[in-house]
Protein backbone atom coordinates (compact mmCIF):
# COMPACT_ATOMS: atom_id res chain seq x y z
CA UNK A 1 0.00 0.00 0.00
CA UNK A 2 1.57 3.67 -1.13
CA UNK A 3 0.09 6.84 0.63
CA UNK A 4 0.06 10.20 -0.82
CA UNK A 5 -0.19 13.33 0.39
CA UNK A 6 -1.59 15.94 -1.65
CA UNK A 7 -2.99 18.31 1.11
CA UNK A 8 -1.85 18.72 4.30
CA UNK A 9 -2.62 22.29 5.68
CA UNK A 10 -6.10 23.05 7.64
CA UNK A 11 -8.24 25.48 8.16
CA UNK A 12 -7.31 27.61 4.69
CA UNK A 13 -5.21 27.26 1.85
CA UNK A 14 -1.12 29.24 2.98
CA UNK A 15 0.65 30.08 -0.07
CA UNK A 16 3.71 31.93 0.58
CA UNK A 17 7.50 31.49 0.86
CA UNK A 18 7.05 30.51 4.83
CA UNK A 19 5.03 27.49 3.92
CA UNK A 20 6.91 25.95 0.96
CA UNK A 21 8.35 22.77 2.88
CA UNK A 22 4.80 21.78 4.38
CA UNK A 23 2.60 22.72 1.69
CA UNK A 24 -0.19 24.90 1.66
CA UNK A 25 -3.14 22.67 0.43
CA UNK A 26 -5.74 21.80 2.03
CA UNK A 27 -6.96 18.11 2.52
CA UNK A 28 -6.50 15.67 0.20
CA UNK A 29 -4.74 11.70 0.29
CA UNK A 30 -4.56 9.05 -2.10
CA UNK A 31 -4.05 5.79 -0.98
CA UNK A 32 -3.02 2.82 -3.54
CA UNK A 33 -3.12 -0.37 -3.34
CA UNK A 34 0.01 -2.59 -4.65
CA UNK A 35 -2.37 -3.40 -8.04
CA UNK A 36 -3.02 0.09 -8.66
CA UNK A 37 -6.59 0.76 -7.33
CA UNK A 38 -7.21 3.59 -5.62
CA UNK A 39 -9.01 5.47 -3.12
CA UNK A 40 -8.92 9.53 -2.22
CA UNK A 41 -9.67 10.88 0.86
CA UNK A 42 -11.11 14.39 0.69
CA UNK A 43 -11.63 17.15 -1.78
CA UNK A 44 -9.86 19.99 -0.34
CA UNK A 45 -7.40 22.66 -2.70
CA UNK A 46 -4.94 19.78 -2.86
CA UNK A 47 -7.30 17.39 -5.23
CA UNK A 48 -6.88 20.24 -7.72
CA UNK A 49 -3.02 18.67 -8.51
CA UNK A 50 -4.32 15.09 -8.08
CA UNK A 51 -6.31 15.78 -10.84
CA UNK A 52 -3.53 16.58 -12.97
CA UNK A 53 -2.65 13.16 -12.77
CA UNK A 54 -5.92 11.25 -12.70
CA UNK A 55 -7.14 12.67 -15.78
CA UNK A 56 -4.73 10.73 -17.62
CA UNK A 57 -6.77 7.54 -16.79
CA UNK A 58 -10.28 6.59 -17.18
CA UNK A 59 -10.87 4.27 -13.95
CA UNK A 60 -13.81 4.63 -11.74
CA UNK A 61 -13.08 7.11 -8.70
CA UNK A 62 -13.66 6.28 -5.33
CA UNK A 63 -13.60 10.14 -3.06
CA UNK A 64 -14.41 9.81 0.95
CA UNK A 65 -15.33 13.25 2.44
CA UNK A 66 -14.28 13.12 6.27
CA UNK A 67 -17.05 16.52 6.59
CA UNK A 68 -18.19 19.19 4.72
CA UNK A 69 -16.28 21.72 6.01
CA UNK A 70 -14.83 23.97 3.24
CA UNK A 71 -10.82 23.24 3.58
CA UNK A 72 -12.27 18.94 2.72
CA UNK A 73 -13.94 20.06 -0.21
CA UNK A 74 -13.47 23.82 -1.74
CA UNK A 75 -11.07 21.75 -4.78
CA UNK A 76 -13.93 20.06 -6.00
CA UNK A 77 -14.91 22.70 -8.56
CA UNK A 78 -10.80 22.28 -10.02
CA UNK A 79 -11.17 18.77 -10.04
CA UNK A 80 -10.47 17.94 -13.85
CA UNK A 81 -12.04 14.48 -13.87
CA UNK A 82 -15.41 15.84 -13.18
CA UNK A 83 -15.55 17.66 -16.32
CA UNK A 84 -14.13 14.50 -18.22
CA UNK A 85 -17.81 12.96 -20.12
CA UNK A 86 -18.94 9.55 -18.84
CA UNK A 87 -16.48 9.36 -15.84
CA UNK A 88 -17.28 7.41 -13.17
CA UNK A 89 -17.05 8.93 -9.76
CA UNK A 90 -18.10 7.62 -6.91
CA UNK A 91 -18.33 9.83 -3.64
CA UNK A 92 -18.54 8.41 -0.61
CA UNK A 93 -19.88 11.76 2.11
CA UNK A 94 -19.82 11.37 6.02
CA UNK A 95 -22.80 12.05 8.39
CA UNK A 96 -22.73 15.53 9.63
CA UNK A 97 -25.28 18.11 11.37
CA UNK A 98 -27.14 18.81 10.10
CA UNK A 99 -26.80 16.30 7.38
CA UNK A 100 -25.96 17.14 3.68
CA UNK A 101 -24.70 14.54 1.99
CA UNK A 102 -24.43 16.36 -1.75
CA UNK A 103 -22.23 19.41 0.06
CA UNK A 104 -19.36 18.74 -2.10
CA UNK A 105 -21.62 19.82 -5.52
CA UNK A 106 -23.76 22.05 -3.67
CA UNK A 107 -21.10 24.37 -3.59
CA UNK A 108 -21.22 24.88 -7.56
CA UNK A 109 -24.83 26.10 -7.02
CA UNK A 110 -26.41 29.66 -7.06
CA UNK A 111 -24.19 32.59 -6.74
CA UNK A 112 -20.93 30.28 -5.21
CA UNK A 113 -19.29 29.25 -8.43
CA UNK A 114 -19.49 30.17 -11.85
CA UNK A 115 -19.93 26.12 -13.39
CA UNK A 116 -23.10 24.94 -12.43
CA UNK A 117 -23.00 21.41 -10.95
CA UNK A 118 -25.98 20.28 -13.34
CA UNK A 119 -23.86 20.74 -16.16
CA UNK A 120 -20.83 18.14 -14.92
CA UNK A 121 -20.56 16.51 -17.34
CA UNK A 122 -19.03 13.18 -15.36
CA UNK A 123 -21.09 10.58 -13.60
CA UNK A 124 -21.39 11.38 -10.19
CA UNK A 125 -23.02 9.05 -7.67
CA UNK A 126 -23.42 9.62 -3.89
CA UNK A 127 -23.02 6.44 -2.33
CA UNK A 128 -24.84 6.74 1.12
CA UNK A 129 -26.78 3.69 1.92
CA UNK A 130 -23.78 0.94 2.05
CA UNK A 131 -22.35 1.82 5.86
CA UNK A 132 -22.68 -0.92 8.04
CA UNK A 133 -20.85 -1.96 11.65
CA UNK A 134 -18.90 -3.97 9.71
CA UNK A 135 -16.27 -2.69 6.93
CA UNK A 136 -17.47 -2.47 3.36
CA UNK A 137 -15.59 -3.20 0.07
CA UNK A 138 -15.22 0.03 -1.60
CA UNK A 139 -13.07 -0.53 -4.89
CA UNK A 140 -11.17 -3.48 -2.97
CA UNK A 141 -10.21 -1.74 0.15
CA UNK A 142 -12.03 -2.62 3.45
CA UNK A 143 -13.16 0.63 5.13
CA UNK A 144 -14.85 1.01 8.55
CA UNK A 145 -15.74 4.95 9.88
CA UNK A 146 -15.99 5.93 13.48
CA UNK A 147 -17.42 9.83 14.42
CA UNK A 148 -14.88 12.49 15.22
CA UNK A 149 -15.17 15.04 17.84
CA UNK A 150 -15.34 18.20 15.44
CA UNK A 151 -18.25 20.81 15.03
CA UNK A 152 -20.84 19.53 12.69
CA UNK A 153 -19.56 16.16 12.70
CA UNK A 154 -17.97 14.22 10.37
CA UNK A 155 -16.20 10.45 10.42
CA UNK A 156 -12.31 9.03 10.55
CA UNK A 157 -11.57 6.21 8.48
CA UNK A 158 -9.82 2.74 8.86
CA UNK A 159 -8.49 1.32 5.66
CA UNK A 160 -7.53 -2.08 4.97
CA UNK A 161 -5.51 -3.92 1.86
CA UNK A 162 -2.51 -5.54 0.98
CA UNK A 163 -2.25 -6.67 4.84
CA UNK A 164 -1.78 -3.44 5.88
CA UNK A 165 -4.49 -0.99 7.49
CA UNK A 166 -4.13 3.13 7.39
CA UNK A 167 -6.08 5.60 9.40
CA UNK A 168 -7.86 8.99 8.43
CA UNK A 169 -8.67 10.83 11.21
CA UNK A 170 -8.41 14.68 10.52
CA UNK A 171 -10.36 17.03 12.18
CA UNK A 172 -10.43 15.37 15.44
CA UNK A 173 -10.32 16.60 19.17
CA UNK A 174 -8.91 13.81 21.43
CA UNK A 175 -9.88 15.54 24.29
CA UNK A 176 -12.96 16.86 23.34
CA UNK A 177 -15.53 18.58 26.04
CA UNK A 178 -18.38 17.48 23.80
CA UNK A 179 -16.74 13.71 22.92
CA UNK A 180 -18.65 11.42 20.53
CA UNK A 181 -15.64 9.12 20.55
CA UNK A 182 -13.77 8.89 23.46
CA UNK A 183 -10.46 7.84 24.00
CA UNK A 184 -10.75 4.39 24.74
CA UNK A 185 -13.06 4.03 21.28
CA UNK A 186 -10.35 5.43 19.68
CA UNK A 187 -7.25 2.95 21.46
CA UNK A 188 -9.80 0.03 20.17
CA UNK A 189 -9.94 1.79 16.81
CA UNK A 190 -6.62 2.18 15.96
CA UNK A 191 -4.64 -0.63 17.83
CA UNK A 192 -1.78 -1.72 16.13
CA UNK A 193 -2.27 -0.04 12.60
CA UNK A 194 0.29 0.72 10.48
CA UNK A 195 -0.24 4.15 9.85
CA UNK A 196 -2.08 6.98 11.66
CA UNK A 197 -3.13 9.95 9.68
CA UNK A 198 -4.41 12.45 12.69
CA UNK A 199 -5.18 15.45 13.22
CA UNK A 200 -2.19 18.07 14.81
CA UNK A 201 -3.09 21.16 14.45
CA UNK A 202 -2.93 23.08 17.48
CA UNK A 203 0.05 23.33 20.16
CA UNK A 204 0.18 23.61 24.10
CA UNK A 205 -0.30 28.11 23.66
CA UNK A 206 -3.54 27.87 21.56
CA UNK A 207 -5.10 26.32 24.70
CA UNK A 208 -7.61 27.46 26.64
CA UNK A 209 -8.96 29.81 23.53
CA UNK A 210 -9.35 27.18 21.01
CA UNK A 211 -10.21 24.26 23.37
CA UNK A 212 -14.08 22.98 21.52
CA UNK A 213 -12.78 23.80 18.09
CA UNK A 214 -12.44 20.22 17.20
CA UNK A 215 -8.47 20.04 16.65
CA UNK A 216 -5.99 18.06 18.87
CA UNK A 217 -3.03 18.96 19.77
CA UNK A 218 0.53 17.53 18.46
CA UNK A 219 1.37 16.01 21.37
CA UNK A 220 -2.05 14.84 22.18
CA UNK A 221 -1.99 13.25 18.96
CA UNK A 222 1.69 11.63 19.44
CA UNK A 223 0.18 10.03 22.73
CA UNK A 224 -2.66 8.37 21.31
CA UNK A 225 -0.46 6.88 18.92
CA UNK A 226 1.87 5.23 21.36
CA UNK A 227 -1.05 4.08 23.29
CA UNK A 228 -2.59 2.48 20.23
CA UNK A 229 0.86 0.49 19.39
CA UNK A 230 0.50 2.63 16.01
CA UNK A 231 3.76 1.76 14.00
CA UNK A 232 3.48 4.96 12.01
CA UNK A 233 2.16 8.49 12.64
CA UNK A 234 1.38 11.28 10.37
CA UNK A 235 0.51 14.55 11.90
CA UNK A 236 -1.63 16.63 10.03
CA UNK A 237 -4.06 19.65 9.56
CA UNK A 238 -1.70 22.00 10.28
CA UNK A 239 -2.45 25.09 11.17
CA UNK A 240 -2.53 28.17 8.64
CA UNK A 241 -0.66 30.52 10.85
CA UNK A 242 2.02 27.71 11.25
CA UNK A 243 5.18 28.13 9.46
CA UNK A 244 7.99 25.68 7.92
CA UNK A 245 9.88 27.09 10.85
CA UNK A 246 8.10 26.26 13.54
CA UNK A 247 6.98 22.96 12.05
CA UNK A 248 10.57 21.95 11.69
CA UNK A 249 10.72 22.68 15.68
CA UNK A 250 7.95 20.60 16.36
CA UNK A 251 9.50 17.98 14.74
CA UNK A 252 13.04 18.48 16.43
CA UNK A 253 10.97 18.10 19.76
CA UNK A 254 9.14 14.73 18.45
CA UNK A 255 12.71 13.63 17.16
CA UNK A 256 13.57 13.73 21.04
CA UNK A 257 10.78 11.42 22.76
CA UNK A 258 11.61 7.78 22.64
CA UNK A 259 9.08 5.65 21.75
CA UNK A 260 8.26 3.03 19.08
CA UNK A 261 5.98 5.02 16.62
CA UNK A 262 7.67 6.45 13.64
CA UNK A 263 6.10 9.62 14.23
CA UNK A 264 6.07 13.20 11.49
CA UNK A 265 4.40 15.86 10.13
CA UNK A 266 3.29 15.18 6.98
CA UNK A 267 4.81 17.08 3.69
CA UNK A 268 2.79 17.80 0.44
CA UNK A 269 4.11 15.75 -2.28
CA UNK A 270 5.44 13.27 0.76
CA UNK A 271 4.45 9.25 0.06
CA UNK A 272 4.68 6.52 2.18
CA UNK A 273 5.00 2.90 0.96
CA UNK A 274 3.85 0.43 3.73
Amino acid sequence: MKVSFFGTRGSCPTPGKDTIKYGGNTACVLVEANDGRKIILDAGTGIRVLGDELIKTNDDIYLLISHNHYDHIQGFPFFKPVYQKGRNINIYPSVTEPNQPEAVVEQMRGSYSPICSETLVSNIMFQTSLWSESPIDINGFQVSRKPINHPNGGMAFLISCDDKTVAYVTDNEINSPTQLTNKAQWLSFLENIDLLIHDGQYIEDDLPLKLGWGHSLVSESLNLAIEANVKNLAIYSHDPERTDAQLDQLQNEIDTIKSNVNAFLSREGQSITL
